[in-house]
């Protein structure tokens, strides 16, 4: 039992996988925040294209 409380390598598994799913939570909100940010800009260009005689 105290051999099993001693060891690590289970332990930086777990770290990793943890820092893993960090990781990836930043980059999938990064992506939707950047995604929504072109989007819009592409509606307002869309926007301008079809309706030119409004301005």
């Amino acid at each position: 039992m105290l051999r099993l409380w001693r060891e690590t390598v289970g332990q930086d598994i777990a770290e990793y996988a943890v820092l893993l799913a960090f990781i990836l939570v930043l980059v999938i909100g990064a992506v939707r925040i950047v995604g929504q940010a072109t989007q819009r800009n592409f509606d307002r260009a869309e926007d301008a294209i079809s309706s030119p005689g409004d301005r």
